[in-house]
């Protein structure tokens, strides 16, 4: 810090905590700080709650922010603040007892490359009006898609909302630069009608109106790609689908502060409850080019924002991030995070089915294969508040993707989210023979869903347990008579099976547990399943 000693400007530090300031038994209260939504989630498929979860130290927030220092955002899962300070400020955190690290982010102001910001993303794309009529389609769809039928039949994902799937109860965290006239916006009419845009918020620039029509349009054409329903022009591929809109992307320059911004939206969608995250951004180079990453950095275990991918991707979410828009030259390969082992990277083809030129390509540093699979990111149709057009860039095949893998999870809710990205990979069009330009290729929804519908027939059903919260007797009623053998087990937030029951009746509508008293207050998961369904629901005990 002393090389900065003499310096007045402000400049972009990261504080690492050393703690949380309380432990792990007695600093877990999941429901205080995650949703019901969020809670179930983890417990749906075992994840364990953890410190991590625990958001940072409000008073070790507040002696930071008393030295005069201007708090940015905070991360909880790595227990770190970014702010605003002088060397001298700086100097007097690091010197505070539950400070164990800091580092500076911003090394020195370029004042020149400020105006023509690096944006790799979201410089390359283009999105043209429309300005020709569109030729109905006649078919047995349940939706008439308009322009945007070949997106969703490339991938065979009309099959999925002709069987009903089109998103329902699914939640979709879409983080991005803006989203410019959503909020008024005819295309998303039944989303406003049916209250499926569950909120906003700005980790940029907190309190910002995300729909204003200052913010950048992107956010609102990568959510047209899923959440548009107009018949006859364009419908997307989760129109039913709930979605929050997160902006952690500044538009007009490029700084590595966005990572930062980043993981904290997807924290945020973590305790929401989010299924997916959609994020067509990706960080490769920045106005300042002492905080360029290279492509040794491209290994997935190095950048800010692919350790928090990974980290979403552990907290159950299924993270789709566009690959990138580099392949025609320059940088050429993926940027972060989509170079995590655990996100669902997505390149881009044409209407044909070939590798848009400027779908950057794999494989990562350390020699894996990406992107993942392909979607048409090249003429695909969408929505800006200009109008109904096509964009090329990978920031639309992802959302289209997202979209129509968010329908399947729906279809398969016993699946964890790297079960439905191997399914996916599994299926596609180059699953023989993956490369590094368009990895497993194309998906097949279709073939997704069959080759595990067989021993998936019955979604996930409700259970009822009363009383709820319990003290002692637990009764658990079930909507339809449960027939042969069946096992009930009861999962506790650490996702560790603490009670486990198996039997044999035919048929039963409901089961009594007597001995719940013996189970430590808290929350939990009960579980029943049989060869053709699965009942779960969440529990309290007192």
């Amino acid at each position: 810090m002393s090389a900065y000693s003499q310096e007045t400007g402000f400049k972009t530090y990261v504080l690492h905590f050393s703690d949380k300031g309380v432990s792990l038994d007695t600093g877990i209260n999941p429901s205080s700080y995650l949703t019901e939504k969020s809670i179930e989630r983890r417990l749906r498929h075992q994840i364990a709650f953890d410190q991590t979860d625990m958001p940072v130290n409000d008073a070790y927030v507040k002696t930071v922010s008393a030295t005069g220092a201007r708090i940015l955002t905070r991360s909880r899962w790595f227990n770190t603040v970014v702010v605003e300070a002088t060397a001298v400020m700086a100097n007097n955190i690091s010197a505070l007892d539950f400070i164990s690290d800091i580092e500076i982010l911003q090394k020195e102001v370029n004042t020149t490359g400020m105006s023509e910001s690096v944006k790799p993303y979201l410089k390359a794309e283009q999105i043209n009006p429309w300005t020709a009529g569109i030729a109905k389609k006649v078919n047995t769809d349940v939706y008439d898609y308009g322009a945007a039928f070949n997106q969703i039949n490339q991938l065979n994902g009309q099959y999925l909302h002709n069987r009903g799937y089109c998103g329902q109860g699914m939640l979709i965290a879409v983080i991005d630069a803006g989203f410019n006239s959503v909020d008024v916006m005819t295309c998303f009419d039944s989303l406003r009608a049916n209250n499926q845009i569950k909120g906003t918020r700005d980790f940029a620039v907190p309190g910002n109106n995300v729909y204003a029509t200052t913010m950048h349009s992107h956010g609102t054409s990568v959510l047209s790609c899923m959440g548009a329903n107009v018949s006859g022009e364009m419908v997307g591929t989760a129109p039913k689908a709930d979605y929050w809109l997160l902006r952690s992307e500044v538009g007009e320059t490029e700084t590595i502060v966005e990572e930062y911004y980043w993981v904290s939206a997807a924290e945020f969608a973590d305790s929401l409850g989010a299924d997916l995250i959609n994020s067509s951004l990706g960080y490769t180079q920045f106005d300042d080019p002492t905080t360029n990453h290279t492509y040794a950095d491209m290994d997935g275990n190095t950048t800010f924002v692919t350790n928090g991918a990974d980290k979403a991707a552990e907290k159950g979410i299924l993270v789709v991030n566009s690959a990138g828009n580099s392949g025609g030259g320059g940088w050429w390969y993926i940027g972060a995070p989509a170079d995590a082992d655990s996100v669902f990277t997505i390149g881009a083809v044409d209407a044909s089915g070939a590798r848009a030129y400027f779908s950057s390509v794999g494989p990562t540093y350390d020699r894996r294969i990406k992107p993942t699979v392909d979607a048409q990111g090249s003429g695909a149709a969408l929505y800006s508040p200009g109008g109904f057009g096509f964009g090329s860039g990978t920031s639309f095949s992802s959302p289209i993707t997202c979209g129509i893998t968010a329908c399947l999870w729906q279809s398969l809710p016993e699946l964890n989210n790297m079960q439905l990205i191997e399914t996916i990979k599994n299926t596609a069009s180059q699953a023989s023979s993956p490369d590094s330009l368009l990895g497993w290729g194309i998906p097949n929804y279709q073939k997704a869903y069959t080759s595990l519908s067989v021993h998936n027939q019955a979604a996930v059903k409700a259970l009822r347990s009363y009383p709820n919260p319990v003290v002692d007797k637990l009764t658990i009623g079930f909507p339809a008579s449960l027939h042969g053998k069946y096992t009930l087990d009861i999962i506790d937030i650490q996702g560790k099976v603490v009670y486990s029951l198996q039997g044999n009746e035919s048929p039963m509508l409901s089961l009594q547990i007597n001995d719940m008293g013996a189970f430590p207050s808290g929350i939990y998961l009960v579980k029943v399943s049989n060869n053709s369904s699965v009942y779960s629901g969440r529990i309290v005990k007192m």
